[in-house]
């Protein structure tokens, strides 16, 4: 028998390590410019006071809030029914219209169906203007267009969605499996045809999705529009605040609040039916009720080849014996036909619902082009200092309601995440108590505060801050239980605390994506900070309303500028990160 011989083990002194990657310089500047930002955060949160002083200071102003709004008042049954019927028919109205136009933008923009690059260039560049718009300027122009009611409340929304939703719908699109189009393409389809095979067969689970979440959206948004003349419950929370009827306002508050969590809910189980995806504590008996309720079964017997014998025979021809590709009507395709008569059904009642007028529509169109010529050309009306402290203390609310957002969502999503926290019930009530903050309308927060810390740009921050911790604690406690548990595992093996073990292999995980969203969030909250103003809370939105008030229409035009200006930059930083941390 031979002896093998091993080589001498090699002493730990004599290890050698690779060199740590060298970072790009994309990176470095990107790590810079987020330091500035951060500064800048801080910044503002100390110049607009977004501290616990505030608060002490605003107490007693809380408590005479709560002793004129409490109890709750309510209008009569049917008041009410058709104050949330004509809402409800309203965004309905506003998200299909945004459908409508977002597919075909997001077809011309979307580099895989754009039929030019000039073309791409002016479909992405008209998707930024519609981003950029904050939704109350455009109800503003609306209202003087078609007057009050239901039609420029459809119109607002829609539009206001259409930057949104066109910008998701581009993105999918320029994703989508290329195989299937051009086997369309070789197979001699038109160009429609392709589109309609094949692009639009792979992005239809992001467009429902899409679309449901514009909606929500859309019904957090009209409330803000009831502040400018919008019929729906926002207008008449308006009219209660405005008279100071608070247990009026504040119960027609909690109806739409209300409202809000249960189109959340409903949204995010069709959502979850309609992608696939499966509740992940998926042996309790109420998993097992949703999957029951949502029906989300792939259909034995057809296309799989995977079914028994009797369900096969079910689907060949009499005459010929070949396999029909024609699917059967499982019960899943009833249900799919059973939805889709029900979603045409509401459409067609939210027409009548939303009170919206054939002829005072055609009247609008026809004065269209004079109620906008109100602004042109845009002029500064000798308030152009006033502008630029406008713009600067919007900046300031947005940079400080994410940092103060961020800072309140970080213990939420930790406490939300179940491989954080263990127990079941613990995490179910923050992740409860997290949908329902993203269910509160921001502007309704935004009356709050002011009524608390009075009229200016802390009220602004703190109602974006709050509106914040909803975004934030979900992103955190979704991105906490998605990392990858054998960095944790190799951690913990060579005997890191649970600490080490969270701060270096999870919190370390989820940093790229928190700082990425960390800046989608800051974009928003800087469109948000421009629509605060209509309730008196800062920024250049308050020098907006004032000017639409006394008819200054050209001075409006020229905030627009500048806040169309801003939304770029902050857009582009986020563009940027995202980008960078891929």
């Amino acid at each position: 028998m031979s002896a093998t011989q091993l080589d001498q083990p090699i002493s730990v002194g004599e290890l050698t390590f690779p060199p740590r990657p060298k970072r790009s310089i994309g990176s470095r500047l990107l790590s810079i410019a987020l330091i500035i930002v951060f500064g800048l955060a801080v910044w503002s949160m100390i110049a607009l006071h977004l501290n616990p002083v505030t608060f002490i200071d605003g107490r007693d102003n809380a408590i005479d809030f709560l002793r004129r709004t409490v109890p709750f008042t309510f209008p009569d049954f049917t008041d009410l029914a058709g104050m949330i019927i004509q809402t409800l028919a309203i965004v309905v109205l506003a998200t299909v219209l945004g459908l409508i136009i977002s597919f075909p933008v997001a077809l011309l923009a979307a580099s895989n169906t754009s039929p030019h690059p000039a073309v791409r260039l002016v479909m992405r560049a008209a998707i930024v203007a519609f981003r950029s718009t904050p939704e109350f300027v455009i109800a503003m122009l609306l209202v003087q267009m078609f007057g009050l009611g239901g039609t420029p409340g459809v119109l607002a929304l829609g539009l206001g969605s259409v930057g949104f939703m066109a910008k998701l719908f581009a993105d999918a699109i320029e994703e989508v499996d290329a195989g299937p189009t051009e086997a369309f393409r070789a197979a001699g389809a038109t160009k429609l045809q392709q589109i309609m095979g094949s692009v639009l067969a792979q992005v239809r689970p992001t467009l429902i999705a899409t679309t449901l979440h514009a909606f929500d959206i859309n019904l957090r948004g009209s409330v803000l529009l009831g502040f400018v003349g919008i019929a729906g419950i926002g207008m008449n929370i308006s009219a209660a605040l405005d008279s100071l009827n608070y247990p009026r306002g504040m119960g027609l508050t909690l109806v739409l609040l209300v409202m809000c969590l249960a189109a959340e809910i409903i949204s995010t189980l069709i959502r979850r039916s309609i992608l696939g995806r499966q509740q992940r504590a998926s042996t309790s008996s109420g998993s097992r009720w949703l999957a029951v309720l949502t029906g989300h079964r792939t259909p034995r017997g057809w296309i799989t080849g995977t079914a028994r014998s009797s369900g096969a025979a079910a689907v060949r021809t009499r005459t010929t014996g070949s396999y029909s590709i024609t699917e059967p009507w499982t019960p899943a395709r009833i249900r799919r036909t059973a939805g889709t008569v029900l979603v045409f059904a509401i459409i067609v009642a939210s027409i009548f619902g939303a009170g919206f007028e054939v002829v005072g529509f055609t009247e609008g169109v026809q004065s269209a082009w004079k109620a906008i010529r109100l602004y042109f050309p845009p002029t500064t009306a000798g308030q152009f200092p006033s502008i630029v402290v406008g713009l600067i203390e919007t900046a300031q609310m947005g940079l400080a309601g994410t940092l103060f957002g961020l800072i309140l969502a970080i213990p939420l999503g930790l406490l939300s995440a179940n491989n954080v926290v263990r127990n079941g019930y613990v995490s179910g009530f923050f992740r409860l108590l997290v949908v329902t903050i993203r269910a509160v309308p921001g502007i309704i927060v935004g009356i709050v505060f002011v009524v608390i810390t009075g009229l200016g740009a802390t009220a602004g921050a703190l109602a974006l801050g709050v509106h914040a911790i909803g975004f934030f604690s979900k992103i955190i406690a979704d991105s906490l239980e998605d990392v990858d548990i054998r960095v944790q595992d190799a951690v913990r093996t060579s005997g890191a605390s649970a600490s080490q073990v969270f701060f270096t292999a999870t919190f370390r995980q989820v940093m790229p994506a928190l700082a990425a969203h960390t800046m989608h969030q800051l974009d928003t909250n800087v469109r948000g900070a421009t629509s605060m103003g209509v309730i008196g809370a800062g920024g250049i939105g308050f020098l907006m309303s004032d000017a639409t008030r006394v008819l200054q229409y050209s001075l409006v035009t020229s905030c627009l500028i500048g806040v169309v200006a801003l939304v770029l930059c902050s857009e582009g930083l986020a563009v940027w990160t995202r980008q960078t941390v891929k």
